[in-house]
Parts: C-alpha cells; sequence; structure tokens
C-alpha cells in the first residue's frame, strides 16, 4: 500500500494514524493536560476533527468531541483515566483517506493500576494529511469500565 497520495502529496491515512497514537501514547504517558505538550497529538489533527466515542466508558463524556480544543479535552480525560497504553499489535484495511485500524491494546487504569488488554477497531477518515474523524469500537467496553472502577465507586 502507497504511503502518499501522489495526486495530494501527503500522507495515507495509516501513517497519519501511526504518527497520531505514537503522540497520544506519550502524551497519555506523560499525564496529560498540563503535564504534556498537546502540540505534538494537535500536529496529526484536522482543525474540523471530530471523534465519536462510545457511551458509557469512563472517559466519553458526552461522547463526540470536535475540532482541537474538543480532542484537547478528550485526551485530558483519557489521561486522567489511564497511566498508559501500549498497541501491541495492528492490522490496517484501506488506502488514501480512508482506514479501518484493528488494534490490540493494554492500558493501565490510574486510579486502580488494573491493566485491561483488549481489542478496538477504528474507522478514520483523513484529509490532508491530519485526521478528520474517527469512530472506535470497543470489544469490550464492560472490561474497560471495570478496570476504572475504583472499589468504593457504585
Amino acid at each position: 500500500m502507497s504511503t502518499t497520495d501522489p495526486a495530494a502529496g501527503h500522507a495515507d491515512a495509516w501513517t497519519v494514524m501511526q504518527k497520531f497514537y505514537e503522540a497520544e501514547a506519550a502524551y497519555v504517558a506523560a499525564g496529560g493536560l498540563g503535564k504534556a505538550s498537546y502540540e505534538h497529538v494537535a500536529a496529526h489533527l484536522d482543525p474540523e476533527v471530530t471523534l465519536h466515542q462510545a457511551p458509557g466508558l469512563p472517559f466519553t463524556g458526552t461522547g463526540t468531541w470536535h475540532g482541537h480544543d474538543g480532542m484537547e479535552r478528550f485526551l485530558a480525560r483519557f489521561s486522567e483515566v489511564w497511566e498508559s497504553m501500549e498497541f501491541l499489535e495492528q492490522d490496517h484495511w484501506g488506502e488514501q483517506d480512508t482506514v479501518v485500524v484493528r488494534n490490540r491494546v493494554r492500558f493501565r487504569a490510574r486510579a486502580t493500576g488494573q491493566e485491561v488488554d483488549t481489542h478496538i477497531m477504528q474507522l478514520i477518515t483523513t484529509r490532508n494529511g491530519r485526521m478528520l474523524e474517527c469512530r472506535p469500537f470497543y470489544w469490550d467496553p464492560q472490561a474497560i469500565a471495570d478496570a476504572c472502577r475504583t472499589p468504593d465507586a457504585p
């Protein structure tokens, strides 16, 4: 699969996402808002980026996050919940501006220290070499929620 779009001269969706995942993991590991530079993440995001998260998870809030400010708020919340995220396996399908990515990820919750090894499928579109839209689908949302639940939480 080509890593650039010859007509536009910019990276394909998979190349964009590889760079984004690296910046995202570094941001989370550093502790997020106030502890890490968001500019490394923002460099891989279209100004009109939209993230559609599944409702009901400890970090999803309203479920839809728009623009650079929305993504920064999402990643700040995500970094409060997770201490680390490690991409163990990745497969991808698609070309040019659309890609489906299967990630096997190991998360460690900040509040509990519990680890979750799970799969996430993401449907991603890019524009001009930056992520425009992302729709993640979690294989086991209950395991994610359980890892984040402290003993005193309902």
